[in-house]
């Protein structure tokens, strides 16, 4: 059982942090561009769980895949800490046709530009999306090592943000709805 641990915090701009990650010898992985559909039981027992169910199509360097994911209940952290699943699947229509098959629904679409780098023990993600803004999550080992690549970053004194972007953006819409 894998479990995920990750520093997730909003932030202004990429531009001091990709400056940051070049000046202490970051290795840069590449850039992403992902498109989640977040899956749901028609009486969302998913989401009222606190759990996940995602299918991501992601292109790198030309090539695309496509990973099915489930993310279970976030535990008690100072950091976003879950348990997750992840198989790597070969046809992304097959499997949105075999969840529909099984009572799932795509609930939301996230949509985002996802630039990755290596740091110290952890994935560093700069990512932007349309409605959010722009965001870095450090993905690590452990707490201690994500706190000091956090630091490291410049960013120790940035509040972790424990919702997913699903929830966010979730949130946004439902502001913009009711303006």
């Amino acid at each position: 059982m894998y479990t995920e641990i990750e520093a997730k915090l909003k932030v202004e701009s990429h531009d001091e942090i990709k400056n940051k990650l070049i000046e202490l010898d970051a290795e840069f992985i590449g850039e992403q561009l992902q498109d989640d559909i977040l899956f749901d039981a028609a009486d969302e027992s998913l989401s009222k769980s606190d759990s996940c169910l995602r299918l991501r199509k992601q292109v790198m360097n030309g090539q695309t895949k496509y990973i099915l994911t489930y993310k279970g209940a976030k535990e008690k952290s100072n950091l976003k800490k879950r348990r997750e699943i992840e198989t790597e699947v070969s046809n992304g229509d097959s499997v949105k046709e075999l969840l529909s098959a099984l009572g799932y629904v795509k609930r939301l679409i996230v949509e985002k530009t996802r630039s990755f780098w290596k740091l110290g023990g952890c994935e560093v993600a700069l990512d932007t999306l349309k409605l959010l803004g722009y965001f870095v999550e450090i993905e690590g080992p452990d707490e201690k090592v994500i706190n000091d690549v956090q630091k490291s970053l410049g960013l120790e004194n940035v509040q972790n943000i424990s919702k997913s972007y699903a929830s966010l953006i979730s949130e946004k819409l439902h502001q913009e709805c009711n303006k």
